[in-house]
């Protein structure tokens, strides 16, 4: 959500289409938006998911709200309907030459009438104007995600010590994916951004030109049940890394273990595989997110050396 505020009266020639999916050409005006607003905020105010959204054919759930003045593109709001328990989540944007003329409340009101005032909407980065914003709509504060950042430059962690008859691997396309879709599945039961990952979903990031396999570790054990993995062997966990070529900064992308293989020390393993990985090509800086009230989970990462570099907020509605 990114927005300075909307007290100002809206201009006449205003309009707000919402469309199921969208041509190539507002595909195109509204990447290059995105991009405009990500120079001057210093961050996307639409998320990878949201990006990978844009494209190709209609997505069950997703509508795309498009605010015109005139023949000029100065608005853009998603909002994804796909988690059966929770409100609509919605992102925001309103072009920075064009903000302080109420089209972010007026985006935000649209939001809230396609979601029947059923409503989730993240502020990326967690900045004063969207905040305000949030409260102009009559939204509370409902989740704080941290980035988190750490110097590969002196990274330097003991050897990975993995419970035994556990092997790490890379990940192979085309043979994996069933076996990780289900890992991940129920691994992030409990969470339904993550958990609710599609062949799709995994094909959008297989065709990004971030994806390489050989940052993608799967851990397994040989002769397990149930695991469907390559060989016959059970998928116990994964830690996938993304690199951020342009910004030289690696990213603990994914870490997930199943449920029956936590708390033996797994997650950890993998997370300083993965790291080891990232500060082999020479990369500065690892990031990585995390929900501030998994306090486990920041433990563990403040214990490797990260530290809280943004935050992200997410507001929602009360009804």
């Amino acid at each position: 959500m990114t927005s300075d505020d909307t007290a100002r009266p809206s201009p006449a020639a205003r309009s707000i289409e919402t469309r199921p999916e969208l041509t190539p050409d507002q595909e195109e005006a509204v990447l290059t938006l995105l991009d405009e607003a990500a120079r001057i905020d210093g961050q996307q105010a639409v998320s990878e998911q949201g990006r990978l959204h844009l494209r190709g054919a209609a997505r069950e759930g997703v509508r795309h709200l498009l605010l015109t003045v005139g023949d000029d593109l100065l608005g853009y709001a998603q909002l994804e309907d796909t988690d059966p328990v929770e409100a609509p989540a919605a992102e925001l944007v309103v072009h920075p030459s064009h903000r302080g003329h109420g089209h972010g409340r007026a985006l935000g009101s649209a939001l809230l009438a396609e979601s029947g005032k059923r409503l989730r909407v993240w502020a990326h980065g967690g900045h004063s104007a969207a905040r305000h914003l949030a409260q102009v709509l009559g939204l509370t504060l409902f989740r704080e995600l941290r980035q988190m950042r750490r110097s590969l430059a002196d990274f330097d962690p003991p050897e990975p010590v993995l419970p035994e008859g556990v092997t790490v691997r890379a990940f192979v396309p085309g043979e994996d994916d069933a076996a990780w879709l289900a890992a991940n599945a129920e691994a992030f039961a409990h969470h339904p951004e993550q958990g609710s990952l599609t062949q799709r979903d995994l094909d959008d990031r297989k065709a990004e030109p971030w994806f390489d396999p050989a940052g993608f570790f799967l851990a397994e054990r040989r002769g397990g049940e149930g695991g469907n993995g390559t060989g016959g062997a059970e998928l116990l966990g994964f830690h996938w890394t993304k690199v951020h070529a342009g910004e030289r900064l690696g990213e603990v992308y994914v870490v997930g273990v199943r449920p029956g293989a936590q708390g033996g020390g797994l997650g950890k393993a993998l997370t300083t595989i993965g790291l080891r990985h990232l500060a082999a090509q020479g990369l500065p800086t690892a990031m990585l997110y995390v929900d501030a009230d998994n306090k486990a989970a920041v433990t563990v990462y403040e214990r490797l050396g990260f530290v809280t570099y943004e935050t992200d907020l997410m507001y929602r509605s009360e009804t």
